[in-house]
């Protein structure tokens, strides 16, 4: 495994979710990517994006067949230094919560649809599945609602 991915799995575990992290042979880097590479449907992969608003970071859980309403929601843009910054992860592998610091976290509502989700785990080459309700539940102070 990944030294990457390794040390997420660590920290999902510190955080009471007991998941395994699946290493894929080719690039999840996409919703459709990963879907096909795990067997999902599309809305089942969570994109895990960093926006900004007021100055800060905020991450937003989004279902990969929907698109982040961004301006709806108050939301800029981040770029790929800012969201590696606020999350310790890279783009592509960016995971929804085990992050380096804690950060203002929106949740797609939409989510709910799926017994379980496929996520990002560090890096675009490794993944988790997870229960939707305890991925949520271990988000400390997230918003779920509608981002689309």
């Amino acid at each position: 495994m990944h030294p990457t991915a390794a040390k997420f799995q660590a920290r999902l575990h510190a955080l009471g979710l007991d998941v395994q992290v699946v290493m894929l042979p080719d690039s999840a880097r996409t919703a459709p990517e990963a879907a096909a590479a795990v067997g999902c449907e599309v809305g089942q992969i969570v994109k895990s994006l960093v926006f900004m608003r007021d100055g800060e970071p905020v991450m937003v859980l989004c279902a990969g067949d929907r698109r982040v309403a961004s301006e709806r929601l108050g939301l800029g843009t981040a770029n790929a230094e800012t969201a590696r910054a606020a999350t310790g992860f890279a783009i592509g592998g960016i995971p929804p919560l085990g992050h380096d610091r804690p950060l203002a976290t929106l949740i797609d509502a939409s989510l709910r649809r799926f017994a379980t989700v496929w996520c990002a785990a560090g890096t675009p080459h490794a993944v988790f599945e997870a229960d939707t309700e305890a991925l949520i539940a271990a988000i400390p102070g997230g918003i779920v609602l509608d981002v689309s």
